[in-house]
């Protein structure tokens, strides 16, 4: 009897053995949250770092209950970004929540983020016209893995456009002025309307939400929202994007 015990504790001590060392070292890897579900698109946006690390931004927006994690970092050079991308990545991987990289296409793929966002006219200027496009670069580079594609739409004709390209989600704003993007026009809630009766793939509401506005913003027919500076500047990160998460559960 204690031989057979004895054989059948070794696996179990090999299996715990090796879970605990895939934890030890992230590589356990969790099912992501579908798009489809995503309700709260937050951001890692080093211009509202405030002295903070980026691994604890990340951390206290999984804690949230974010859906959708955006790493921006508009003023960091490609290494600096891939660093950050590479110390998130697991953070919100345990979360099962989906990576965005926002801007660079080689980083996203590099860090095996999920998501990558580009500007509507990043993507179409740089000769794209379907998301396909960028699916063969990755496919030429040796890169295996499938990225989705966000893309940023300021007009009917935009998101028509960027719907057309394959876009897995758009973004839809600045619905009001933001210090995030202060040059931009707002685009008003009756773009957020027009989206919410056109518009049949998943889209977010962005640009100068805040616990004011949002129920404007969802009376207006959205049901996923972005938020940046709202959130990065509370006290309380996790708390703040509970309050947001509850407007949208």
């Amino acid at each position: 009897m204690d031989d057979v015990l004895t054989r059948l504790h070794r696996p179990l001590g090999c299996l715990r053995f090796a879970l605990e060392l895939a934890l030890a070292n992230d590589v356990l890897q969790y099912p992501m949250k579908p798009l489809a579900d995503c309700r709260l698109y937050a951001f890692v946006d080093t211009a509202y770092l405030n002295g903070r690390a980026p691994e604890f931004i990340a951390q206290q927006l999984c804690d949230g209950g974010a859906d959708l994690i955006q790493l921006r970092a508009k003023n960091s050079s490609l290494e600096a970004i891939r660093h950050m991308g590479q110390a998130i990545l697991p953070i919100t991987q345990r979360a099962n929540i989906g990576l965005v990289i926002n801007d660079h296409l080689s980083i996203a793929h590099e860090v095996g983020a999920e998501f990558c966002h580009l500007g509507h006219e990043d993507f179409f200027g740089r000769g794209h016209t379907h998301i396909s496009s960028i699916s063969e670069q990755a496919s030429s580079s040796g890169v295996q893995r499938s990225l989705q594609i966000g893309l940023s739409t300021h007009s009917p004709d935009q998101a028509r456009n960027a719907i057309s390209a394959g876009a897995d989600y758009i973004a839809v704003g600045p619905v009001y002025a933001t210090g995030t993007k202060p040059g931009a026009e707002p685009v008003t809630l009756d773009y957020v309307c027009w989206a919410a009766a056109n518009v049949t793939s998943p889209w977010f509401a962005i640009g100068g939400i805040n616990l004011n506005n949002i129920g404007d913003v969802l009376a207006a027919g959205a049901q996923r929202i972005c938020v940046v500076s709202a959130i990065l500047n509370s006290d309380d990160i996790a708390a703040t994007c509970r309050k947001f998460k509850n407007h949208l559960c």
